[in-house]
């Protein structure tokens, strides 16, 4: 099946206590899953590519035919479908983390939507960074 995967990173400042949060959609439109994490302190792209990281464990464990990652972050989709030279060396370790976590022989691709279009994922790293202690977060289905 075919799989849309919503994240959003949130910072509070840049850098500051940052978050994750991640909404998986079936072809169908229903929810697959979803999940928000308290990250600990870091810069607000940081937290956009650990969105992505926790997007990609989330969706492995569903055994995806296709995926779509879909971010309001132009920054992180550009770099990491390669359009964009990624210049600083965590964010470079960070999509390797990325690339290495994608679902074996599953066509990946990133895609920049609006703001607008990333509200469940967006509610869901604030709701983090509002109510999650550091060593938790995971928010259950």
């Amino acid at each position: 099946m075919r799989y849309f995967v919503h994240c959003d990173g949130a910072c509070r400042g840049n850098p500051g206590p940052a978050a994750a949060g991640v909404v998986v959609y079936d072809a169908d439109g229903g929810v697959a899953g979803r999940v928000a994490v308290r990250l600990g302190v870091m810069t607000n792209n940081q937290a956009e590519y650990h969105a992505v990281l926790a997007g990609m464990r989330l969706v492995e464990q569903l055994a995806p035919s296709a995926v779509e990652f879909r971010l309001d972050s132009q920054l992180t989709v550009r770099q990491l479908s390669g359009a964009w030279k990624i210049k600083h060396e965590r964010l470079r370790a960070l999509a390797a983390q990325v690339h290495a976590a994608a679902p074996e022989g599953v066509p990946v691709r990133f895609t920049h939507v609006p703001r607008g279009r990333n509200a469940a994922s967006d509610r869901l790293a604030n709701w983090a960074l509002d109510h999650a202690a550091p060593s938790e977060g995971d928010l259950p289905l």
